[in-house]
């Protein structure tokens, strides 16, 4: 019997992860497992936004490669991590999990939510897409760039003199972290990125252990996935581009998926929303980028390129 070896990153949260998927492996597949941490570009530098030294991707690349160079069988990411592309060679076998896919803010002072934040309160988020739309919401807001693990960023509100940060109720909860949470943001304020909350394993094409635990998905997270990442494929977004999708599952097997982009500082946001049957989701998930694109997305997309390339040429 062949132990399973499973490629993660080192942080508290990925280790955590990684830990739980084997532990289904062990009980549902009866497999043995070994977990191997990789350190990726995305973990070492932190002193750079992942906008300016090529996006999410950097928490996966070296992931990637510990499979293709077989040191490991099965790796596991946090699906919003995943850019639209992944390797070729590769694909992604299972989505076996998805928690609170909400935002999460905790707050310096006790019981304190968004609206409750003073004017002016300075707020900690190294997302582009959560900054883009606090700043739609409480445009007052002083939005301070933020990287590093959970641990760290929850210490900067006290280094930094944060009156808050905004992380993922995925990772406070898998930590158990749940406590620290001051409010679980609504996604009418907030919608969350592309597969937040969710699991995702990758394995080697057509090898028996990527349709082993293959097993281990929920139908109702590949269909989520399925459409969410379809979206995010057709606009053709990176962790430069706030952008944004949740689907959810309606009555009679329908589901409705919202999504939307935005501009870096909220002001101009493309909306859309579409809803149908599950078994047609990536249908769905195309059908809304080209929803939102029409509603303006477009325009938003071009000039946030050209804001990127004007700032690419500037740092030559």
């Amino acid at each position: 019997m062949s132990t399973v070896r499973i490629a993660t990153r080192g942080s508290d949260l990925a280790l955590a992860q990684a830990n739980y998927i084997a532990k289904r492996i062990k009980d549902e597949l009866q497999l043995p497992t070994e977990i191997v941490i990789v350190s990726t570009a995305g973990d070492r530098i932190q002193n750079v936004s992942l906008a300016k030294i090529g996006g999410k991707g950097l928490f996966i690349k070296e992931i990637e490669e510990a499979l293709l160079d077989g040191r490991a069988d099965v790796a596991i990411h946090s699906a919003k991590d995943l850019p639209a592309e992944i390797a070729p060679g590769l694909e992604l076998a299972a989505f076996p999990e998805r928690a609170d896919p909400r935002d999460a803010l905790v707050a310096k002072a006790p019981n304190q939510g968004l609206e409750d934040l003073p004017q002016y309160a300075r707020v900690g988020t190294g997302s582009t897409r959560r900054a883009a739309l606090l700043r739609a919401h409480r445009p007052d807001l002083e939005i301070v760039p933020l990287r590093g693990n959970v641990p760290t960023r929850l210490g900067r509100l006290e280094s930094d003199g944060l009156a808050a940060v905004v992380l993922a109720c995925a990772g406070l909860d898998r930590l158990g972290r749940s406590s620290v949470i001051s409010e679980r943001i609504s996604p009418d304020i907030l919608l969350p990125a592309v597969c937040q909350g969710m699991l995702a394993l990758e394995g080697r094409v057509g090898e028996s252990i990527t349709r082993d635990v293959g097993r281990l998905s929920a139908a109702e997270n590949v269909t989520s996935a399925t459409a969410e990442r379809e979206f995010l494929t057709r606009l053709g977004g990176d962790c430069t581009v706030p952008l944004a999708a949740h689907c959810q599952a309606l009555e009679s097997g329908r589901i409705r998926i919202r999504g939307l982009v935005s501009s870096l500082d909220g002001r101009s946001i493309a909306r859309a929303e579409v809803q149908g049957e599950a078994v047609d989701a990536e249908s769905l998930g195309r059908d809304l980028a080209e929803k939102v694109q029409a509603a303006g997305g477009s325009e938003i997309l071009e000039e946030l390129r050209r804001e990127s390339a004007s700032e690419g040429a500037s740092e030559l």
